[in-house]
């Protein structure tokens, strides 16, 4: 098994190798990872756009589609501070198409597609008795995932683990024992750490964004807190996309103090 490692490590590597970038600059944060891009933008965009009239005709449908009016222009009142913003991480951004819309909905989340088509749900903003900050802290997350791509980079590497697994799946004659186990290999070693690296770079884009646009960028930890407090998954860390709650509050306090700055400067 080693060796099919080794032999699919090569296979992505030579891949990759041509389609290395950073679709982002640093900031304060560095964020300037180089990333797999073997997805084109325009795909990613296209879809992200039909899938965004999809969710917004069925909310519309519903009755659910901003029917707070008053939620509704907080929620873009933050929004608009934040998009202010990311021209630190990447200036063709400030001329994306974005949309703000809010769902009048119990669940727990709120997203942001690729190229800023937004969406967040009351259920978050209730459960969690949110501030304007601490708003910002989710939203500033969610956006930092459009920056900086994250839905593309991963669509590159599922692309580049299927092109792996086939390949060396033919090369060593595996069944289909073999391949189960591979691909085992690959989401525990490779996908899901690689979600959690996504998820604590969004954290660390997203705190400069609220710092950079106002808001006290100490709220995000508290965001974490209120989760914990509120009850989540079960599920070891280790086998989980995201970070723990208490990885994710031990990060964001160092984060929070590398960008306060940041939040002094834009209050003055």
């Amino acid at each position: 098994m080693k060796k099919l490692f080794n032999v699919f490590a090569f296979v992505l590597a030579s891949f990759a190798f041509s389609a290395c970038m950073s679709t982002t600059g640093g900031g304060a944060v560095g964020a300037d990872r180089s990333q797999v891009m073997l997805v084109s933008e325009a795909t990613m965009n296209q879809q992200a756009d039909s899938s965004y009239a999809e969710v917004l005709a069925e909310a519309k449908s519903s009755g659910t589609l901003n029917p707070n009016a008053a939620t509704t222009a907080r929620v873009r009142n933050i929004a608009n501070r934040l998009i202010a913003q990311v021209g630190v991480f990447r200036e063709d951004a400030l001329r994306w198409n974005w949309q703000v819309n809010v769902i009048q909905e119990d669940t727990i989340n709120a997203w942001c597609m690729p190229g800023g088509k937004i969406v967040v749900y009351t259920g978050i903003i209730e459960s969690l008795n949110l501030t304007d900050g601490e708003l910002a802290a989710i939203m500033g997350h969610e956006i930092s995932h459009a920056l900086k791509e994250h839905s593309r980079e991963q669509a590159s590497k599922q692309v580049l683990s299927s092109i792996g697994v086939s390949v060396v799946s033919e090369i060593a004659g595996l069944g289909d024992l073999g391949n189960l186990a591979l691909a085992l290999g690959v989401q525990y070693g490779l996908t899901l750490p690689f979600s959690r690296k996504c998820e604590t770079e969004a954290d660390n884009m997203g705190t400069e964004l609220m710092a950079r646009a106002g808001y006290d960028p100490h709220e995000a930890i508290n965001v974490w807190n209120k989760m914990n407090a509120l009850g989540g998954s079960s599920t070891p860390q280790i086998l989980s996309t995201h970070p723990s709650n208490d990885s994710r509050i031990k990060n964001l306090t160092g984060v929070a103090e590398t960008v306060y700055p940041l939040y002094i400067s834009a209050r003055h």
